[in-house]
C-alpha cells in the first residue's frame, strides 16, 4: 500500500510540474534593414505555413502543449460545467427580407446555428438551411445571406474551417432545392439581390498554397445571374490603379438605389451612389476621401441618410441629395452630441438612433426629419442591438444583454412604444447571485478611463481574489457589457472579470480612437497597465492571481503588456495576436490595418516607435508570466505565423520557471464561425490553465 502511494505520488507530481521541455526551434541568420538599423528575425523561416518543416514544429509545439494541459487538475469538472452552461437553447433577432421572416436559432450545444423562416413572427419556424448538416465537425459555418426580391431563391455564403474565404451558394426557398450556381473566391464582401441575380465582392484566384497568407490585391465587384456560371459575371466595379483598395455594394430597403463602399483600411470610406430606376445612369460620388466614414442608412423622399463622423468626432446623421452632393449643401438630420451615435434604423417612419454612454447602450427615438421624440426605456448597464424593422412597418425587434442577462429578444411596436419579450432564454444560473457594476479609473497621463466588473456578489476586497483582465483598445471598437457563457463560468467560480474600455476603441468617438493609434499607440498599453494597477490596489486582486487575455488586436495589447510589466500578471492569454508590427502589412489584408498602426515604410521616426513596443521584437531575458498564446491553422486575417515567432522568441529568453505554451487549433481560423464543440474545448484549456495558475480549486 505504501509503494501505491509513493508510485501515485510520483505521478502527481510529474502531471503538474512546471519544467518544461520545449521544442527545439531552430535560428537563422535573417537581418532587415530598416533606416540603417538591423534586426535579426530569427525565426522568419516559420512563416511558411507549406513548409513541411512547419508542419513538424506545429506538431511538436502541440504535443508539448496537450500535453501538458490535459494533465492539469480539474479540466474534466470544467469542460462538464461549461457544456452544461453552453446547453440552453439561444434565438436571435427576427428579421423580415422580401415578404419573408427568417431567424438564427440553436437548440444549445449544435456547432453552428440554424437558418429558419416563417411567414410571421408568431408562427412556427421551419428549418431554411443547417449549417451543421455541411460538415461532420461543423468547421463550414454561415457568413451571411440575402433572398431575391420575389422571396424565391435564399443566396447564402459559407466559411470552411475559419477562413476569412467565402463561397455563394443559391436555394431555392419552396422546395429546398439547390441551383448550381457556386460563386468562389468571394472575402469582405456582402451579398445585395437584385432583380434576377445578385452582386458580391471577390478576388481573383490565388496561386495554390498562397490562400491563406498572400496579401489580398485587386477587389472587384461583380453582378452574378441565377443559373450561370461565375465565369460569365459581370464587372460592376474595380480601380485596377488602387489595388490594395476595398468594395463592397448595398442597396437600400425598395432596392432602388445601389451603394457602394470604397475603402482602404478599417477607417474611413468613400461612398458611391447609383439610381437603378434610371436606365444606364451613372455612379455619383456622394463623400470623398478616406478621412471620414460614411455609413448610408436609408433612401427617404430621394435623399440619402448618411451615418458619419465628418466633422462630427461622435457621428452624426446627415442626407446628401444625390443630385447637389457638396457638403455645403448636406442637411444635418440628428447633430453631433455628448453620446457616441453608433446606428440608425429607419422603422414604421421614425428613427431609431443607438449611441453608447459611458460604453453603455441607449436607444433614442426621433421623427425623420430629427425631431426628438423620446428613449426607448432599457434597463441598466447593458447592449442593445439597433432595433431592426421596416422602413413602413409598426413591428420591429432589439436584443438585450448584459454580463447576467443572456441575450432577450424584444418585439417592439413603433405606434405604442411597448416592448413585449419575445424569446427569453433559460440559462442555469441566478442572474440575482451576480453584481454588475462600472468603474473609473486614471490612465499614465491623467485620462479617465472606464472599466465593467462583473462578479459573485458578497466577494471581500482583500486582495486575495483571482481576477481575470480583457481589453481590445484599437479599431474604432467598443466592448460594451454582454453576455458570454465563459464570462458566466469565471464569476461562478469565484474570479472576477473585468472589461478596460481602452483609447483606440470607438467608445467616446473618433477622438478617443485616434489618441490609441499609430505614435499614440503606447497609450493602450499604459491604460490596461492601469487598470491592472486599480484591480490591485482597489482589492479585488493581486499580482499572483490576475490573468489578461485579448485577442487580435488584443493578441498585440497582452503580448506588448507582458514585455513591459511582466511581474503586474501570473498569466497572460494572447489570442491570434498581431505580434510582428514590422512584417503583418505583408501578409492578407494587413496593410489594411495601416491607418492605426502605420508602417515601417512611412518614415523614420514610425519604424522605431513600432520597433519600440512590437511584442516580438521586444522581448528579453527575463521572468515571464505563464503564458497560453492561441491560434489557427486556417486564420488568414492576422496569420499564425505572428503567433509562431512570438512563442518561439518567450521560450527562447523566459528565464523563470512558468509555462510558455502555444495551442494551435487545426481546421479554425480568426474565431468567426468556430464550431461550439471547439470554442468549449478550447475555453476548458484556458480556464484549466488560468485556475492551475491562480488558485482557484475546481
Amino acid at each position: 500500500m505504501k509503494k501505491c502511494l509513493i508510485i501515485l505520488s510520483i505521478f502527481l507530481y510529474s502531471c503538474t510540474s512546471e519544467t518544461m521541455n520545449y521544442p527545439e526551434t531552430k535560428k537563422e541568420p535573417v537581418t532587415d534593414t530598416f533606416y540603417n538599423v538591423a534586426v535579426e528575425d530569427p525565426y522568419r523561416w516559420i512563416e511558411d505555413d507549406n513548409a513541411d518543416e512547419t508542419a513538424e514544429w506545429v506538431k511538436a509545439q502541440n504535443e508539448v502543449t496537450f500535453g501538458y494541459l490535459n494533465k492539469l487538475p480539474g479540466r474534466e469538472k470544467i469542460n462538464s460545467r461549461l457544456t452544461e452552461l453552453w446547453n440552453y437553447p439561444k434565438t436571435g433577432t427576427p428579421f423580415e427580407i422580401s415578404g419573408r421572416w427568417f431567424v438564427f436559432k440553436n437548440n444549445g450545444l449544435q456547432n453552428q446555428y440554424v437558418l429558419y423562416t416563417m411567414n410571421s413572427p408568431d408562427d412556427e419556424p421551419v428549418v431554411l438551411l443547417d449549417p451543421n448538416l455541411l460538415s461532420e465537425d461543423g468547421t463550414v459555418a454561415f457568413a451571411g445571406m440575402d433572398v431575391s426580391p420575389d422571396g424565391k431563391y435564399l443566396v447564402y455564403k459559407i466559411a470552411r474551417s475559419g477562413s476569412d474565404w467565402n463561397e455563394i451558394f443559391v436555394k431555392e426557398i419552396e422546395t429546398g432545392e439547390m441551383l448550381p450556381d457556386h460563386i468562389e473566391w468571394v472575402k469582405f464582401s456582402g451579398v445585395a439581390c437584385y432583380n434576377d441575380g445578385f452582386f458580391y465582392s471577390a478576388y481573383d484566384k490565388p496561386e495554390e498554397g498562397e490562400e491563406l497568407s498572400k496579401s489580398n490585391k485587386g477587389q472587384k465587384i461583380f453582378f452574378h445571374r441565377f443559373n450561370t456560371e461565375q465565369d460569365n459575371d459581370k464587372l460592376i466595379f474595380s480601380n485596377p490603379d488602387q489595388p490594395k483598395r476595398m468594395y463592397q455594394a448595398g442597396l437600400d430597403e425598395k432596392r432602388e438605389h445601389l451603394f457602394i463602399i470604397e475603402s482602404e483600411s478599417t477607417s474611413g470610406n468613400g461612398l458611391y451612389y447609383k439610381s437603378m430606376k434610371k436606365t444606364g445612369s451613372d455612379f455619383i460620388q456622394l463623400a470623398k476621401g478616406f478621412e471620414n466614414d460614411y455609413s448610408p442608412v436609408e433612401v427617404i423622399d430621394g435623399k440619402v441618410l448618411i451615418l458619419t463622423n465628418d466633422n462630427a468626432p461622435k457621428f452624426r446623421l446627415i442626407a446628401i441629395n444625390p443630385t447637389n452632393t457638396s457638403p455645403s449643401e448636406w442637411e444635418e438630420v440628428i447633430p453631433e452630441k455628448n453620446n457616441t451615435l453608433l446606428n440608425v434604423s429607419v422603422c414604421g417612419g421614425k428613427l431609431f438612433a443607438g449611441y453608447m454612454a459611458d460604453a453603455k447602450s441607449k436607444l433614442e427615438i426621433y421623427s425623420l426629419n430629427g425631431q426628438y421624440q423620446g428613449d426607448v426605456e432599457l434597463p441598466g448597464i447593458c447592449s442593445v442591438s439597433g432595433l431592426s424593422g421596416k422602413t413602413d412597418s409598426d413591428i420591429a425587434f432589439y436584443s438585450y444583454s448584459s454580463y447576467n442577462t443572456p441575450g432577450t429578444i424584444f418585439k417592439y411596436n413603433v405606434s405604442t412604444g411597448e416592448s413585449v419579450e419575445y424569446f427569453t432564454p433559460e440559462v442555469k444560473f441566478n442572474p440575482d447571485d451576480y453584481v454588475v457594476k462600472q468603474e473609473f479609473f486614471e490612465s499614465k497621463d491623467g485620462t479617465k478611463i472606464p472599466m465593467f466588473i462583473f462578479h459573485k456578489k458578497g466577494i471581500e476586497l482583500n486582495g486575495n481574489n483571482p481576477a481575470m483582465l480583457y481589453g481590445y483598445g484599437g479599431f474604432n471598437i467598443s466592448l460594451t457589457p454582454s453576455f458570454s457563457t465563459t464570462t458566466l463560468f469565471y464569476a461562478e467560480s469565484g474570479g472576477v472579470y473585468a472589461v478596460a474600455n481602452l483609447r483606440g476603441g470607438g467608445e467616446y468617438g473618433e477622438e478617443w480612437h485616434d489618441a490609441g493609434t499609430k505614435m499614440h499607440k503606447q497609450n493602450v498599453f499604459d491604460d490596461f497597465i492601469a487598470a491592472a494597477e486599480f484591480l490591485i490596489d482597489t482589492g479585488y486582486t493581486n499580482p499572483d492571481q490576475l490573468a489578461i487575455r485579448g485577442g487580435s488586436n488584443g493578441g498585440l495589447l497582452i503580448g506588448a503588456v507582458t514585455n513591459q510589466r511582466p511581474d503586474l500578471f501570473k498569466v497572460a492569454l494572447p489570442a491570434v495576436g498581431v505580434m510582428d508590427m514590422l512584417r503583418y502589412q505583408k501578409f492578407t489584408i494587413g496593410y489594411a490595418w495601416a491607418t492605426d498602426y502605420g508602417t515601417v515604410d512611412d518614415s523614420e521616426e514610425m519604424f522605431r516607435y513600432l520597433l519600440g513596443y512590437s511584442p516580438y521584437h521586444n522581448i528579453k531575458a527575463q521572468n515571464y508570466p505563464a503564458i497560453l498564446a492561441t491560434t489557427a491553422d486556417h486564420d488568414d486575417r492576422v496569420v499564425p505565423a505572428h503567433t509562431f515567432k512570438y512563442i518561439s522568441r518567450v521560450q527562447e529568453l523566459n528565464t523563470g520557471k512558468l509555462p510558455t505554451l502555444v495551442r494551435i487549433d487545426v481546421k479554425a481560423g480568426h474565431g468567426s464561425g468556430k464550431p461550439t464543440s471547439k470554442i468549449i474545448e478550447e475555453y476548458t484549456d484556458i480556464f484549466a490553465f488560468v485556475f492551475h495558475h491562480t488558485e482557484i480549486d475546481y
